[in-house]
C-alpha cells in the first residue's frame, strides 16, 4: 500500500534548484528585476515553439534534422524556466497567488503543445499525441483536486512533467541524428517510434493519476494532525 509522507513540501521537489549555477542564475535574474510571472510566459512560449518544430518535421525536408534538434533545445528551456520563476518569486520577495495561475497554467498549455506536436511529427500518430497531452492534463488535475480536498501536492511520477518532458528531449535528440528511421514500424506491422514513444508517456501518464489517486486517498485516510 502507498502511504503519503509525513511532510512534504508544496512545491514540485526539483534537485537542480539547489545547484550553485541555479542560484546564481536565480540572483542574477531577481537583479535586473524579472518577473516570475514573465518567467513563466517564456516557458510556455519556448514550449509552444518546441510543438511547433515537432509538427513542422514531417514538411521540413531539408532541415528536419535542425527542427528536431531545436525542439530538444526548447523543451529543456521551458522546464528551465519553470524551476526559476519560482525561485525569483521567492528570491524577490513577489511571491503570490496569483503567480500560482502563471505556474500552473502555461505548464498546461505547454504539456500540450509538446506533445501535440510530437503526434503530429514526421512518422507520428496525431491521435496519441492529443491522447498524451490529455493523460499529461489529467495527471496534474489529480493533484490539484487532492490539494483542493486537502491532501499534499504529489508529484511522483513515474511519468510525471519533467520525466516526460525529459524522455521527448532525448527522443528529439535521436531524432535529430537519425531522422530517416523515424518512420520504421516496428515491428512491421508495428507503431513507429514517434508512435511508441507516445505510447509509453500515455501508458505511465495512466500510473502517474493511478498512484497519485492512491496516495491523495491514504493521505485524506489520516486524522488530521
Amino acid at each position: 500500500m502507498l502511504h503519503a509522507p509525513s511532510s512534504q513540501p508544496d512545491r514540485r521537489p526539483i534537485g537542480a534548484r539547489h545547484w550553485q549555477v541555479s542560484r546564481l542564475a536565480a540572483s542574477w535574474l531577481v537583479r535586473r528585476g524579472a518577473s516570475p510571472n514573465v518567467i513563466s510566459l517564456a516557458g510556455m512560449f519556448c514550449a509552444i515553439g518546441a510543438g511547433v518544430l515537432l509538427a513542422l518535421t514531417p514538411v521540413a525536408a531539408e532541415w528536419e534534422g535542425v527542427a528536431w534538434l531545436a525542439a530538444a533545445l526548447l523543451i529543456p528551456l521551458r522546464l528551465i524556466a519553470n524551476m526559476l520563476d519560482g525561485m525569483v518569486a521567492i528570491e524577490s520577495g513577489s511571491a503570490s497567488r496569483i503567480g500560482e495561475l502563471f505556474n500552473e497554467v502555461p505548464d498546461r498549455v505547454s504539456d500540450t503543445a509538446v506533445l501535440v506536436g510530437l503526434g503530429y511529427a514526421h512518422g507520428s500518430e496525431p491521435a496519441l499525441g492529443y491522447l498524451a497531452a490529455i493523460l499529461a492534463v489529467f495527471t496534474a488535475y489529480v493533484r490539484a483536486v487532492g490539494k483542493v480536498a486537502g491532501a499534499p501536492q504529489f508529484y511522483s511520477g513515474p511519468m510525471a512533467k519533467p520525466h516526460r518532458m525529459w524522455l521527448v528531449t532525448v527522443f528529439c535528440l535521436w531524432g535529430a541524428i537519425a531522422p530517416n528511421m523515424l518512420g520504421e514500424r516496428i515491428p512491421s506491422e508495428g507503431l513507429t517510434l514517434p508512435a511508441w514513444m507516445l505510447a509509453a508517456i500515455i501508458l505511465g501518464c495512466i500510473l502517474t493519476a493511478s498512484r497519485r489517486l492512491l496516495l491523495i486517498r491514504n493521505a485524506l485516510r489520516e486524522p488530521p494532525v
